[in-house]
């Protein structure tokens, strides 16, 4: 799987056979400013399964659990296309839209719903958490 920038200069594969089933969507404020959207959508991987290839700049911040939050970023065109926390140091997250798969797998949970916009819904029988999962 690959997954791009919208310039296409900063690339993430993730070895060639590997499935994740921790797909996220999270409603968090910090999310909403990272996507410019409602919402974000993360698709977790053993950082062991991923390369990163181009030029990346990073913006960290400190989440709710005070853990550093860090976002990796195309300098030209401004996606980010992944991210890492110091809570899951061995795994790194990659917006499910950088895959540009519209039949990618859909969250297997959904987080931060207390300031979910009130028009979106997070389809399907999954857990849903009004903060993060515990």
């Amino acid at each position: 799987m690959r997954a791009t920038c919208q310039c296409g200069q900063l690339v993430v594969e993730i070895e060639a056979g590997y499935q994740t089933d921790q797909i996220v969507a999270c409603h968090c404020l910090a999310c909403q400013r990272r996507t410019g959207s409602p919402f974000g959508v993360l698709a977790y991987f053993p950082a062991a399964a991923v390369k990163i290839a181009g030029v990346v700049h990073e913006y960290a911040r400190a989440g709710t659990s005070g853990a550093v939050f860090v976002n990796g970023f195309c300098p030209s065109c401004g996606a980010t296309v992944w991210c890492r926390t110091e809570l899951k140091p061995d795994t790194i997250g990659v917006p499910v839209g950088a895959f540009a798969d519209p039949a990618f797998p859909a969250p297997v949970r959904s987080v931060w719903e207390e300031t979910q916009h009130d028009w979106v819904a997070i389809p399907g029988a999954i857990p849903h958490f009004p903060r993060g999962r515990s």
